[in-house]
């Protein structure tokens, strides 16, 4: 009896084993490191890893993923999300929903995000007011499977000063909406602290700031720096202590180079960038987050927005691209982001574009999205297809080296060994 069990345990193993196992057969895939396609591309994939890349043998029953004609690469990393908003030139919308309204406006635009190739994310700050961590919950929904969603890294409420960018409640009528530092919103470096232990104290893994002024909010400065020197390195040093990155959104000069002098591990969008905050860059190993392609949405609608909105935006627009050129060709760090909702959720490959027309060659804008975003995170398991690392996978018709507009079409995406979209 007791050797019956042993074999029907093994048996039973050897058939869950057999059952996870998938073999992806590609025509190529493309090593992000070289720009390089490599070929032929059969993969197999074990709970949830690429185990060997065109093995030899196979495990008897191993189920064919058949992608003959296309190409493989990594799963894509967007560093600069919002999962609960849309844009349609204005936020008003939000000040009418729930906690739970945004919760599963979120989740509707995780999915879009993840058959667009995108298999994981930095959700880099909530727009509902509320004391629940919308980003969070569908994190934590998606590592659970409960839904179609990326690997979500969350970040919670987004750390502004009183009336500042990320303050939500800036034009409604005072008293309307009540905000503190649960929220996000602070008044000093003891808030400071108080609003970066509520993010992490209720699932956070990386924290936002607005270090300057922004474009789209109520705010009448695009550059001004808001946050104070102090209430920056404070943040900063709270979310270190905790193990925890912070990332600054930075427009202005001075408030770029300030945030990185507080130790953010990454600026968004750095618009007016001068040549000493490249330099200060490049010096403290910052990564800078463009949101460059957003500006292709915005222009077709520009004159329908709110005039302060729409006048920040035409300021800034130009300015901000010959600044990104200008650190591409200094060789900044560059991971790749969004600003979704601003460009809508499953349309974020338009970004390469943008990072191409402003300089950058396909294989550095491919690696924006896959080895330099993992590294900025300080993940060592995806980024690439290779041996060992997690099976996020997508695959698309045509060398992206070629045309890096085949990105806006993926046809097949898999993470974490599960097939989520196979389009012929």
């Amino acid at each position: 009896m007791k050797q019956f069990l042993s074999l029907l345990l093994l048996l039973t193993a050897t058939l869950s084993t057999i059952a996870q196992s998938k073999l992806i057969k590609a025509d190529s895939y493309l090593d992000v490191r070289t720009g390089k396609l490599i070929s032929p591309a059969n993969l197999l994939i074990e709970n949830g890893t690429i185990k060997s890349i065109n093995p030899k043998t196979l495990p008897e029953g191993v189920e064919t993923v058949d992608l003959s004609g296309k190409i493989l690469l990594p799963g894509l990393m967007d560093m600069h999300v919002h999962l609960d908003g849309d844009f349609r030139g204005s936020w008003d919308y939000i000040y009418k929903e729930s906690a739970s309204q945004g919760t599963v406006r979120a989740v509707v635009n995780a999915e879009k995000t993840l058959m667009a190739g995108f298999t994981t994310i930095r959700s880099i700050g909530q727009l509902h007011i509320t004391p629940e961590l919308i980003d969070v919950a569908v994190s934590e929904a998606s590592n659970k499977g409960m839904i179609a969603a990326p690997r979500i890294i969350p970040s919670g409420h987004m750390i502004s000063i009183n009336g500042g960018h990320g303050d939500i409640s800036l034009g409604l009528a005072e008293g309307l909406v009540t905000v503190g530092p649960n929220d996000g919103i602070i008044n000093g470096k003891y808030d400071a602290i108080e609003a970066v232990r509520y993010q992490i104290k209720h699932g956070a893994k990386f924290i936002k700031m607005h270090a300057t002024a922004g474009v789209l909010s109520m705010e009448d400065a695009i550059g001004a720096q808001q946050l104070s020197n102090e209430e920056m390195k404070t943040i900063v040093d709270e979310a270190s202590r905790h193990h925890i990155k912070v990332a600054a959104h930075a427009h202005g000069t001075k408030g770029i180079k300030e945030a990185i002098k507080a130790g953010v591990y990454s600026i968004e969008h750095g618009s007016i960038i001068d040549d000493e905050g490249i330099q200060l860059m490049k010096e403290n190993n910052v990564y800078l987050v463009p949101t460059r392609g957003l500006a292709t949405i915005i222009e077709p609608m520009i004159d329908k927005m709110d005039p302060v909105m729409a006048g920040k935006a035409k300021y800034v627009m130009p300015i901000a691209k010959q600044n990104l050129t200008k650190a591409i060709k200094a060789d900044v760090k560059i991971a790749f982001g969004t600003d979704t909702p601003i460009i809508p959720h499953g349309k974020n490959a338009i970004e390469f574009a943008a990072l191409i027309e402003c300089g950058m060659s396909t294989k550095e804008a491919i690696k924006t999205a896959t080895t330099n975003s993992a590294e900025m995170l300080g993940l060592t398991d995806r980024g690439e297809v290779k041996e060992g690392l997690l099976a996020d996978l997508i695959a698309v018709d045509t060398n992206p080296i070629d045309d890096i507009t085949t990105l806006e079409h993926v046809k097949f995406v898999m993470k974490d060994g599960v097939v989520y979209k196979n389009k012929k």
